[in-house]
């Protein structure tokens, strides 16, 4: 009898399986984790064959489900399903999850040629209804949850892009803003510094609209065109715009001489918005009365970008999540925490580098360090 052979010879039998998975790459994992695969089985086979021999071989089903398998609760389905779990869980793949069962098929065959074990024909057939039923409760499992994971790191991933261009539109109406209100209370005309501002803004609008559409037109992340521009003369822009700001924030702004000569080989608008969003930050956290400073050089064959501020240094533990999405470290709640992550991802599009250096007691300064390009070279 079938589940006489599989009492006798259940150490055996578990001892061959453990060795075909074992030759498997990437599997590692411990007998505990793996309880609810072949031990599981091989008991629940065991029971469903004893069932099967007594007066009321039906009932066996309750253990191993009907043939043809269907939404039926048995014993087998749910440990079956607790695997696939289990191996999604764990990194695995499906073929790993058929791979289990289909060991324990080929152990029991190859072990009872070996023995010259006599299996009656039903007893074959409860067997590949049991296996049958695993399987594809296992399989059926591990791919709804795989199925789940991946829609929902679709969602997130959607939610963080949307919040992306949410926060640029923000900040590029904000300086808008800032720059017209200041026209409009200083009586000043638009062709100044401040008409000046008030344009790149209101082109920065349509900028981040046209890329937009233009990435839902493809499906797919736009092109950036790389060119080389003046640091000097990006730094001038920026200087506009922080002035404004500091005025409203009552801070004072400081910018350093430039090398007319150094410049930078990449998209302007992303780098303009990688250091406006560390600027925004930097205003935003430095205390009243204090200084923050934009200074732009070049060291050896790159281009830094120090954005120094006087809010009195990060909390303990602070540092490693800065640029994390969504991830705000203040009680000042009033942004959505994607500054700092919109400009590390920016200034990496330019193969470059964001760090922030904590000074405790005075402040922070962040770094964009970028690969630098002569003009007298271009």
């Amino acid at each position: 009898m079938m589940h006489d052979f599989l009492l006798n010879n259940r150490s055996e039998l578990e001892k061959r399986c453990r060795a075909k998975v074992a030759q498997r790459p990437g599997r590692s994992a411990t007998e505990q984790q793996l309880q609810s695969g072949v031990p599981m089985f091989l008991d629940q086979l065991i029971r469903t064959l004893v069932i099967e021999q007594t007066d009321d071989p039906m009932d066996s089903r309750k253990i191993s489900g009907p043939s043809g398998g269907g939404a039926a609760l048995s014993e087998v389905s749910t440990s079956a399903a607790q695997h696939g779990r289990a191996l999604l869980l764990l990194g695995f793949s499906v073929d790993q999850v058929v791979h289990d069962y289909g060991d324990l098929c080929q152990a029991i065959t190859d072990l009872a040629f070996e023995r010259d074990a006599p299996f009656e024909v039903d007893e074959f057939r409860t067997l590949n209804r049991c296996l049958d039923n695993a399987i594809a409760d296992a399989v059926t499992e591990f791919s709804y949850l795989r199925d789940s994971e991946n829609e929902a790191k679709l969602a997130a991933d959607a939610a963080e892009k949307l919040g992306f261009f949410a926060h640029e539109l923000r900040n590029a109406l904000g300086t808008a803003t800032l720059a017209f209100f200041a026209a409009k209370t200083g009586n000043l005309p638009l062709t100044g510094a401040t008409g000046n501002v008030l344009d790149r803004s209101l082109t920065a609008l349509r900028v981040l609209i046209d890329r937009s559409l233009a990435e839902v037109r493809i499906a797919g992340t736009p092109v950036r065109e790389a060119k080389v521009f003046s640091v000097a003369d990006f730094i001038d822009e920026i200087q506009a715009a922080g002035n404004l700001a500091a005025k409203v924030r009552g801070s004072t702004f400081t910018v350093t001489t430039v090398d007319k000569l150094i410049a930078i080989k990449g998209n302007r608008e992303l780098l303009f918005s990688a250091v406006w969003n560390l600027l925004q930050n930097a205003f935003k956290f430095t205390h009243a009365d204090t200084e923050v400073t934009l200074n732009a050089y070049a060291l050896a064959d790159r281009i830094m970008i120090d954005i120094k501020d006087h809010c009195g240094g990060l909390a303990p533990g602070t540092k490693e999540n800065m640029f994390l999405p969504f991830a705000q470290h203040s009680s000042d709640k009033t942004g959505v925490g994607l500054g700092l992550s919109i400009a590390q991802e920016c200034v990496a599009a330019d193969g470059g580098t964001l760090s922030v250096q904590d000074v405790s007691g005075v402040g922070c300064i962040f770094t964009v360090s970028l690969p630098r390009y002569d003009i007298t070279a271009g």
